[in-house]
């Protein structure tokens, strides 16, 4: 103990020894800390990069689960508020009719007392406006879309894309049924994407896979079809299963959206005119299958329960020699590469600076003929066409007046038909000023989301509204469209309550009031009471030969691939257009028209997308790709657990 307290200590000492054990027993102390550390510093960063591998696959799952709940959201707001007939259990569900070439003064002529008697039913306006040019396929496209036709990009039955190189040519399923030339969303891809099962039969642009995305039930084309088939179409669609049968499988369940297009007043039209006795027969059969359809929802006891709605594309307006123009005598065709649109002509120059003298030659040549505008299109195109934003519209553009064709010599020889009595096919047009009455179009609607007055009177509207309307009698979001009309409509009394402004049947023009010297016309006469084609010589152009459609032919007729309500051209009648594959067209900007309500009608949401899209819009395309998608594998999954629960004898 001495030696310690004096600080010295002996060799061998127990003391001395103890002292260096401790030194040891610190250093392995330490030594095991930095141990200790070193795992505990492992750990750390092993649970930190578990966390972030856990973060991310929880956060991928979520996303995963978000969007099938998501996708079963939609569905279920597909099947909210449920009504039963009796039978069967019905979501909200519509039917459209269009009804091509009705044009609206036809409801006049006593042929039509169903569809005058539905009228009385629902609500509609005395007329509703096409959209510009007023023919068939941009028009039933606007239908679909709720966009001008300089907007969903389909701006004729016939025209040139720039970027492609190539035609669009609505009697060619090659050159029209591809999916790069529909711009836009059309209801049945609305629909799909929101849950809602949809059936169309021929709609004009339902067979060219827009969006990648396919209607539940798709009837392609078929010219030769009876009238009576599609009434037995469209009921057939409204007896597939629907919730009250949980075993049916999901690929034959009820759609809520039926669309259904009827081409035979517009091939009569066109084949024997608007006011001829073949298209009152036609007219009249056409009112007979409505009546069957109507009969048939109240035999199901749908008459309230399934909203209908009648629409057509355009009117129709009378063809004469007297009313004809040559297009040789208004421009020089040797600069002209090729020629866009019918009974319009848009031209297109083989040389871009030939086009000012095109559009001076043009005006020169047709100065005091009221029965023709010349325009170019990014000068003094009318802005109420809206036919302007689109590089598929052609540079220069010569309109003739309603009942009024412009035609090349080599097609019809104005001159020579006059000497022999010719009678110039087709028989009826269309295409003219959208504005005009003889190209007005019809609008009808009844059901639950249609509660007005019997017999209730709208303003009329354009065509641009009908998507709208449609969206919304079936609780779907509508895409932005340039449409401003939403329900529920706003009437303004009833039919019956103003007899001043009801419909009157419109004249056509009368060949003596269109008289104009020096342009090629030569004297202008009033002809006959227009009769019968088969009474006459007949001529008929080769731009066009349009046939009528057969309203009681065999139902199994083997179907056509061709889109539309016409008989095709000839290909040695369409002449060679070159056909080189395009990259995918990037669609011009939309009208700045005025937007549907609470909608952002952009250039770039408005004309389907583009190089112009914002990034927004491109994780909102991603977002409804990915739901779609994960719906769909759902619906499998669920509609296979269903087929191995049901019976051999069931499933048959």
């Amino acid at each position: 103990m001495y030696e310690m307290e004096s600080g010295s200590m002996k060799d061998g000492s127990s003391t001395g020894e103890s002292s260096d054990r401790d030194d040891s027993d610190e250093l392995d102390r330490r030594r095991l800390l930095e141990v200790a550390g070193d795992k505990k510093a492992r750990s750390r960063r092993w649970f930190t990069w578990a966390v972030i591998y856990t973060t991310i696959g929880v956060g991928f799952a979520f996303l995963v689960l978000l969007a099938w709940r998501f996708s079963l959201d939609k569905k279920r707001a597909g099947s909210a508020g449920f009504v039963s007939n009796g039978t069967a259990l019905f979501g909200p569900t519509t039917i459209i009719i269009s009804l091509d070439g009705f044009r609206a003064d036809f409801l006049t002529r006593g042929l039509t007392p169903r569809l005058n008697s539905f009228i009385k039913e629902g609500v509609s306006p005395l007329y509703m406006n096409p959209s510009f040019p007023s023919v068939t396929f941009p028009n039933h496209y606007t239908l679909a879309t709720g966009l001008y036709p300089e907007a969903h990009g389909v701006v004729g039955n016939t025209f040139w894309d720039p970027d492609f190189e190539a035609d669009f040519y609505y009697t060619d399923a090659s050159k029209s049924m591809d999916a790069k030339w529909w711009n836009g969303e059309p209801f049945w891809a609305t629909a799909e994407m929101q849950g809602l099962r949809t059936a169309v039969h021929m709609w004009p642009g339902s067979e060219a896979h827009i969006l990648g995305i396919e209607p539940s039930f798709l009837d392609k084309y078929n010219g030769k079809e009876p009238l009576d088939a599609k009434v037995s179409r469209v009921l057939e669609l409204l007896d597939k299963p629907g919730m009250e049968t949980p075993d049916a499988k999901l690929e034959e369940m009820r759609p809520q959206l039926i669309a259904a297009y009827v081409p035979n007043v517009d091939g009569d039209g066109h084949r024997y005119g608007p006011n001829s006795t073949e298209i009152r027969a036609t007219i009249s059969a056409v009112d007979t299958m409505l009546d069957q359809i109507f009969m048939g929802l109240e035999e199901r006891n749908l008459t309230d329960i399934v909203n209908v709605i009648i629409v057509s594309d355009h009117g129709m307006a009378t063809t004469d020699v007297s009313r004809m123009m040559q297009l040789d005598d208004l421009i020089d065709l040797d600069k002209v590469h090729r020629i866009d649109g019918w009974p319009l002509s848009g031209i297109r120059p083989k040389n871009p600076d030939d086009l000012q003298a095109l559009y001076d030659q043009a005006k020169e040549k047709t100065k005091g003929n009221p029965n023709v505008e010349v325009y170019l299109r990014d000068k003094d195109m009318p802005e109420r066409y809206h036919f302007s934003k689109n590089e598929r519209i052609a540079p220069l553009w010569i309109i003739p007046k309603t009942g009024w064709a412009i035609v090349e010599r080599s097609e019809f020889d104005i001159a020579a038909g006059k000497e022999k009595g010719l009678v110039y096919h087709p028989r009826g047009l269309h295409g003219y000023d959208h504005e005009h009455p003889l190209m007005r179009a019809i609008f009808v609607a009844r059901g639950p989301a249609f509660p007005h007055q019997p017999h209730s009177k709208l303003e009329p509207f354009q065509n641009i509204n009908v998507y709208n309307i449609l969206c919304d009698s079936i609780g779907l979001e509508p895409r932005p469209n340039n449409g401003t009309l939403r329900l529920p409509l706003k009437t303004i009394g009833l039919h019956d309550s103003d007899p001043e402004t009801a419909l009157q049947e419109i004249p056509d023009p009368a060949p003596e009031d269109a008289a104009v010297e020096g342009h090629g016309q030569g004297e202008l006469k009033a002809t006959d009471k227009i009769e019968p084609t088969s009474q006459h010589e007949d001529l008929a152009t080769a731009v066009m030969s349009i046939l009528p459609m057969p309203t009681n032919l065999d139902s199994g007729a083997e179907q056509p691939g061709n889109p539309v309500g016409v008989d095709p051209v000839d290909a040695d009648q369409q002449g060679s257009r070159p056909e080189v594959p395009g990259t995918v067209l990037e669609p011009p900007a939309a009208d700045d028209g005025e937007p549907g309500d609470g909608q952002d009608t952009g250039d770039d949401e408005s004309s389907g997308g583009g190089s112009g899209s914002s990034f927004w819009d491109s994780v909102t395309g991603t977002w409804h790709w990915v739901t779609h998608k994960v719906g769909e594998l759902v619906d499998k999954i669920s509609s296979s657990g269903r087929d191995e629960d049901v019976s051999p004898d069931q499933q048959s």
